[in-house]
């Protein structure tokens, strides 16, 4: 696997015809298994033959062969995910079977090039790791704050203002806290401390 893991841009397509048998992969970025499993849910066809799948989110996988022999649909499928080095993806494969039997080692090629063909086409992009940090200043403060630190690629997630000043959250690369941490420390003059909210 490579060093840093990707997810889908977007959700993608791709169908193949082996042995009048006809493959439809069809994947998805998502964040939390009941997303996966609804996605398997909005997607598999009612009239197909199988509807296997497999999606990984971090350390958490599963997987279904849904009717085909044990291990020729699901586990090629999450081998596919993981290959390319993907995380936080859904990959279902349909089959309407055509008549000809493919054996335990055509499934297993058929299901898992299927969704590697899918996914190797599909746009992707770095999952960043991200840290949430917060903190409290004055009214006069939070604009400085939020410019200097959005340069670091901050991103406010919740602003609560109160009657002695704001509370801020943000969000920002985990590779970038120490020197937001820093600009916060040297913008308040040593005043203001970050805390770690994860």
């Amino acid at each position: 696997m490579s060093d840093s893991l990707h997810t889908l841009v977007a959700a993608c397509r791709h169908v193949e015809d082996i042995k009048k048998s006809r493959f439809l992969a069809q994947s998805a970025p998502v964040a939390t298994p009941e997303q996966a499993l609804a996605f398997v849910r909005e997607v598999s066809a009612a009239d197909a033959t199988h509807n296997c799948w497999a999606y990984r989110i971090g350390q958490e996988y599963r997987f279904n062969d849904d009717g085909e022999p044990g291990g020729t649909a699901g586990r090629p499928i999450l081998q596919a995910i993981e290959s390319q080095g993907f995380d936080r993806v859904a990959v279902v494969v349909t089959r309407w079977y055509g008549g000809i039997k493919l054996g335990a080692g055509g499934l297993a090629r058929a299901y898992g090039g299927t969704a590697a063909e899918c996914l190797r086409t599909a746009e992707r992009v770095a999952i960043v790791a991200t840290v949430r940090l917060g903190l409290s200043c004055d009214f006069a403060e939070l604009a400085l704050l939020k410019a200097r630190l959005r340069e670091l690629g901050a991103e406010p997630t919740q602003e609560q203002f109160g009657a002695h000043g704001v509370t801020l959250e943000l969000e920002l690369p985990a590779q970038r806290v120490a020197e937001a941490e820093q600009r916060i420390a040297d913008l308040s003059r040593g005043r203001i401390t970050a805390r770690r909210m994860d």
